[in-house]
């Protein structure tokens, strides 16, 4: 349910960004969200379809794009996926720490139309 503030938020941003640009519609929207940031992307749709509704935010489309959490090897560095039951670096073996890739939220890009 947390999803409702966030959507509210977006939509909000999304007009003022059209206002400012004295555009008559939002296009689209870019929203990235990681896996790990606690909001479900799909929820986050359903408020949009439902909120946009009336505002010049009605019909454009929004594109989000997950972020796959991953972890930084204490050896060498490298980035990596976390696999089942492992922490282990894909490259060379070592251990893996957590990093803050997978728990981004934030918008990308908005489109507007110029009339």
């Amino acid at each position: 349910m947390h999803e409702l503030p966030l959507t509210e938020n977006i939509i909000r941003l999304a007009e003022k960004h059209g206002r400012e640009s004295r555009a008559s519609k939002v296009e689209s929207i870019v929203l990235v969200v990681g896996e790990q940031s606690g909001f479900i992307g799909e929820s986050i749709q359903m408020y949009f379809d439902a909120l946009s509704k009336g505002g010049m935010c009605e019909g454009a489309v929004l594109e989000i794009k997950p972020v796959a959490p991953k972890l930084r090897c204490a050896s060498c560095g490298a980035l990596f996926r976390r696999q089942p039951f492992s922490f282990a670096c894909g490259e060379c073996g070592g251990e893996g720490e957590p990093t803050d890739i997978g728990r981004e939220l934030y918008i990308e890009s908005i489109t507007v139309r110029q009339d």
